[in-house]
């Protein structure tokens, strides 16, 4: 029976083709959908049914799904980090050349001209004016790059590429990422430790209980005279009220983001795009594969990549039958569930167990199919989530 893939946007068409016809069926509506596919849609809970086992985000942020809810029952959220990281690290390119130049304000300017008729009197108008949108260059500028993922490791190399001074801050970093990042790029120990020393912050965090709101005044007022920060990561990353406090003293020059809000329109000393960070058709199109194929490759054999709530999880098949087994990450679940196995004379041919938080996930490979009655009896033990039969034995 062919698995259905739900999609809430339009999603880009060389993601959807990972797909193969005559296993999978795509629509914008089921009634019953295995998965579910989205961009920025709001998802709701009551919306996820009972028939869904996994959802994945052709992005990078997820806090247009109920997560929460999710990993209680079992489902785990993907998304697609670094999918976009190039498209994004463009724009913030962009931003540090709009932050650094008039070229916003003499762009505006030159359209206040568009009435003077003779180009010797408008060539002696602009040398006479262009004074006004003088700016400073980037090289030798430092620029503090704050979350040194996928997206920030590029912004600092691009930085450096300029001929830019930068250093980076992130406690979270991975081995993966510091791999990447060039040793160029100097760690700074605390936060106020690098916006003290910058004449640029880039932003590139996601929003989480201990980064809504980490740029305070505090840290603002640490800032050298005339610096520019930029935002392309989540607006609730900065304090509204401390960001606005920080523009009116001078303290900060410019205020360089990609999420409009009221209070920040029509002000000079703020450039705002609408949140185009990852509009582009290469970003779209390598976020919907990394998506569809993490979808498929969980549907198919279990394996979990890229999960916001559950642990990494990756087991080759060496054999055609396989469980999944999510559960709360307590002790003794995982022993009476290879307990039942035993009892039915069902051999493990291979398995893996990992735990997040206060989930655990395994994979179990095993030698003979069981029943109907048998699964039952491994979703009746508490604290088991569900339990999926992946392939057939025979």
């Amino acid at each position: 029976m062919a698995k259905r893939i739900l999609t809430l946007n339009q999603i880009s068409l060389k993601g959807l083709e990972r797909f193969p016809r005559d296993c999978y069926e795509i629509a914008s509506e089921f009634a019953h959908p295995d998965a579910i596919l989205l961009r920025s849609y709001k998802l709701r809970e009551e919306e996820i049914h009972t028939s869904v086992l996994a959802i994945a985000r052709a992005g990078a942020g997820v806090n247009n799904i109920p997560v929460e809810s999710c990993t209680a029952r079992g489902i785990p959220v993907f998304n697609s980090p670094g999918a976009n990281a190039n498209a994004v690290k463009e724009l913030v390119a962009t931003g540090l050349l709009l932050g650094s130049r008039g070229v916003i304000e003499g762009i505006d300017y030159v359209h206040t001209l568009k009435d003077v008729a003779d180009g010797a009197e408008l060539n002696k108008t602009l040398e006479a004016q262009k004074k006004l949108f003088k700016g400073s260059e980037l090289v030798g500028k430092t620029l503090g790059v704050v979350g040194l993922g996928a997206i920030g490791s590029l912004v600092a190399e691009m930085a450096l590429t300029m001929g830019m001074e930068v250093i980076g801050f992130d406690p979270a970093l991975s081995v993966e990422a510091a791999w990447r990042l060039s040793s160029q790029v100097r760690r700074a120990d605390t936060l106020s430790a690098l916006f003290a020393k910058c004449d640029y912050v880039s932003l590139h965090l996601p929003v989480l209980d201990s980064t809504r709101g980490l740029v305070n005044e505090e840290l603002l007022r640490v800032m050298p005279p005339k610096s520019c920060l930029l935002n392309f990561a989540r607006q609730e990353i900065v304090d509204q009220k401390a960001l606005l406090q920080a523009l009116d003293r001078k303290q900060l020059r410019k205020y360089i983001a990609d999420f409009p809000t009221p209070e920040l329109i029509g002000r000079s000393d703020v450039i705002l795009m609408p949140h185009i960070g990852a509009s582009t058709d290469e970003a779209e199109d390598n976020c919907a594969i990394m998506a569809a194929d993490q979808l498929r490759d969980f549907l198919e054999n279990g394996n979990i990549r890229n999960s916001v709530n559950f642990p990494t999880l990756m087991l080759d098949r060496v054999t055609g039958c396989r469980l999944s087994v999510a559960n709360d990450n307590v002790p003794k679940i995982l022993g009476n569930v290879l307990s039942i196995l035993a009892d039915e004379n069902i051999n493990v041919i291979d398995m893996l167990n990992k735990s997040r938080e206060e989930v655990a996930y395994n994979l179990i490979d095993i030698g003979t199919q069981p029943s109907s009655e048998v699964l039952e009896k491994m979703r009746a033990i508490e604290g088991v989530i569900n339990v999926r039969l992946i392939g057939d034995c025979a």
